[in-house]
């Protein structure tokens, strides 16, 4: 049986402004109804699988978990890391996760970021090295190369293997043009795509092998762990202390047993908006549009509306993004240099990198309409049937509008409802709860007003969601 192991982790900062350090690509609709991430998860359908593992950061636990239930996905395991040390201690914690009951499950490990479209290609991938893999071999799936590509790494094949794939004769690191020419001339090399499988123990066996540090960490800190309603938590200390290396240092550039099965299905890492424009539906002048766009006499551009009407009247080659707090505007050639804007975002001191103005919770979402030094205006959103956590604020107090659904309010030891067209008003220092108790999207609007209007400034005292 194979057992999907899904790694969420990264922040995609080549896709800012739409991918924000806490809602990164792997979560985000850019190509089609479902998320990337929710993506990957639906390429499994139609193969023998158990329940899925998804290794992400613990900041897009709510997140994830939102996006499994949409899903319907049964029985998922969401492990957090509580920090980034790369594929290999990550890998290892699913890995020694699987085995806990004494099984010995073939891992598919894969991105939660990638494009797929040949969903069929795909999957006979996967049968050809599930067959490799119950041979203990190491399988990675290399990419069939359509140009010679500076951005990716490369994998060296070598002699058949069981007519399934081949053995790997070695990785190399991202060439020069000329050397990615004669790559591509030589058939003999693919990208490297950061998918994998493996039986579980014999992924353990070479960490014990090459890196058994990592190895002694992850079993520590699996082991001091806990199971928190949704979520396995590993023990942060415990992790901090692992080496950061990716499965490729780790141990497949060091395994004798690696093996490599070709891969066309039309895959994409979407590294940048010039690899999403590639991919992209066209128009007759190759103009890639989402949202409310206008574009005259404009050729071979990417346009991203998310909010406003975005025209553009004589351009080629250009990326337009727009988002509610932020607009992008690049030559599609210079793409991946967006990751420098992102970086001086950072330096400044500025907060665009890290959330989009609307924000999700685990409960719903809030949405900045307006802020000064005095005073904050959010639309917020409650599921039904969400709750938020009892909480106070020092330094400020709350007006709450219901513009939609029926709020429950509960302010000490008051409890009332608040329906549409009325308000309520929350003191400072009032411990006081917000939940929805009907069957509709609650929708209000929260006027915040005081000397200090930071997220720092609720204490927490109850939560659902693990919080406190």
């Amino acid at each position: 049986m194979i057992s999907p192991v899904v790694i969420a982790g990264g922040t995609g900062s080549r896709l800012w402004p739409l991918s924000r350090q806490r809602n990164p690509k792997q979560f985000l609709k850019l190509c089609g109804e479902l998320t990337l991430l929710q993506q990957s998860l639906s390429r499994l359908i139609g193969l023998e699988t158990t329940s899925p593992a998804i290794i992400c950061n613990e900041q897009h636990r709510f997140i994830v978990a939102e996006q499994v239930r949409q899903l319907s996905v049964k029985d998922a395991t969401i492990l957090l890391e509580p920090v980034d040390r790369n594929t290999a201690p990550a890998i290892a914690l699913a890995a020694l996760n699987a085995t806990r009951n004494g099984q010995d499950p073939i891992l598919l490990v894969l991105a939660a970021d990638h494009f797929i479209s040949d969903q069929c290609a795909f999957k006979r991938a996967v049968l050809k090295a599930e067959k490799l893999a119950e041979q203990s071999k190491l399988v990675t799936f290399g990419i069939v190369p359509t140009l010679p590509e500076t951005g990716y790494g490369y994998i060296q094949r070598g002699d058949a293997l069981l007519q399934e794939g081949y053995a790997v004769v070695r990785f190399v690191e991202k060439p020069d043009v000329a050397t990615a020419k004669a790559y591509l001339d030589s058939k003999d090399y693919y990208w490297n795509s950061g998918m994998f499988m493996f039986k579980a123990s014999v992924y353990l066996d070479a960490l014990a092998e090459f890196q058994p540090d990592i190895l002694g960490a992850c079993k520590a800190a699996l082991e001091n762990g806990q199971q928190d309603t949704d979520f396995l938590q590993v023990d942060a200390g415990v992790f901090a202390q692992c080496a950061e290396s990716s499965i490729d240092y780790a141990v497949l550039e060091k395994a004798s047993a690696a093996a490599v099965v070709p891969l066309d299905a039309d895959w994409s890492d979407i590294d940048s908006w010039f690899a999403l424009w590639e991919i992209g539906d066209k128009d007759a002048d190759g103009n890639v549009c989402k949202g409310d766009v206008l574009a005259q006499n404009t050729r071979g551009s990417l346009i991203y509306a998310e909010h406003k009407l975005v025209a553009t009247v004589g351009v080629e080659n250009l990326v337009v993004v727009e988002t509610k707090d932020a607009v992008l505007v690049a030559h599609k050639d210079k793409a991946q240099d967006v990751k420098n804007v992102v970086k001086a975002i950072k330096n400044d001191g500025r907060h665009e990198h890290m959330n989009h103005r609307e924000v999700y919770r685990p409960w719903g979402a809030y949405d900045s309409i307006d802020i000064s030094k005095r005073y904050q205006v959010k639309c917020i959103k409650v599921k039904p049937g969400a709750k938020l956590s009892v909480q106070m604020h020092h330094h400020r107090a709350e007006h709450w509008i219901v513009v939609s659904g029926t709020a429950m309010v509960t302010v000490d030891d008051e409890q009332y409802l608040v329906t549409e067209n009325q308000s309520t008003y929350i003191p400072v220092g009032q411990v006081h709860c917000l939940e929805n108790p009907g069957v509709i999207p609650l929708e209000l609007i929260e006027v915040q007003s005081g000397s200090y209007l930071g997220e720092d400034d609720i204490v927490r005292l109850k939560d659902l969601y693990g919080r406190v």
